[in-house]
Formats: structure tokens, C-alpha cells, sequence
């Protein structure tokens, strides 16, 4: 049985039930399988699922293109607002500026190629027109 203080918060915590809490996953199966899959790096060492967090610990999540490297600030027992969960951990500064320069370059690369599918009847003839002119 976990250990709570007066605010009902535990000392320790499954750290795929914090990432879901911290809203870096939608849900706590998502949060699960990439832990499973070594995405997530908790004080430098792949973990399972079940492993028990604590505040002050550093861990390194793979969501996407961006990689966050954060400090567990508190424990939490439910899924809150955004604002809530923003107060449960702290971004280094270095992950902040990696994952702007990340943004930026996605930003910059072209969108993609979309056609119209299938050419019409009058299209193709226009193609064929032009092969033959050719």
C-alpha cells in the first residue's frame, strides 16, 4: 500500500500512471507501451512500466519528433487540466531550446504534394495531345 500525506498525494508512484497524470500520453496504455518500447529514460536507464517514481527524479521522453528532459516536481493521483499537470514537472532548458530549434525545422519543410487524383477525360486527351506534339 502506498504512503500518503495530508494532501492525499503518495510519496512514490507508477511512472505510467504519473506520464498519463502529466498528460504526456492520452492514455495510460499509450504511456505503457512506450515505456515497453524504450521511449521513456528514467535517471538514464530503460524502466517497466510498474517502476516506482519519485520527486527528483530526471527522465527523458521520446513523444514523437521532440524529446523532453524533465524533473518530476509532484506526484499526482489524477488526470487534471493542463495548468495542473504543467506544475507536476520542470522542462531543462537545453530540452526546451532542442525541441524550438525541432519545430522550426519542421516548420520550414515543404507540406505535402497533393494531386487531384485521377486525370479526366479532357485532361487525358490534353496529355495525349501534348505526347504527340512531342
Amino acid at each position: 500500500m502506498q504512503k500518503a500525506d495530508k494532501k492525499n498525494t503518495p510519496e512514490k508512484f507508477r511512472l505510467d500512471k504519473w506520464l498519463f497524470a502529466a498528460r504526456f500520453f492520452k492514455t495510460r496504455s499509450v504511456a505503457a507501451e512506450a515505456i515497453e518500447r524504450g521511449r521513456i529514460h528514467l535517471n538514464g536507464a530503460r524502466v517497466k512500466p510498474a517502476k516506482t517514481l519519485v520527486v527528483g527524479d530526471m527522465m527523458t521522453i521520446q513523444a514523437g519528433n521532440y524529446k523532453y528532459e524533465i524533473k518530476v516536481l509532484a506526484l499526482s493521483n489524477k488526470r487534471g487540466s493542463a495548468a495542473i499537470a504543467q506544475q507536476l514537472y520542470s522542462e531543462t532548458e537545453e530540452s526546451r531550446q532542442q525541441r524550438e530549434v525541432i519545430a522550426e525545422r519542421i516548420k520550414a519543410r515543404p507540406g505535402p504534394f497533393f494531386t487531384k487524383g485521377r486525370p479526366t477525360k479532357r485532361d487525358r486527351r490534353k496529355i495525349m495531345r501534348l505526347k504527340d506534339h512531342l
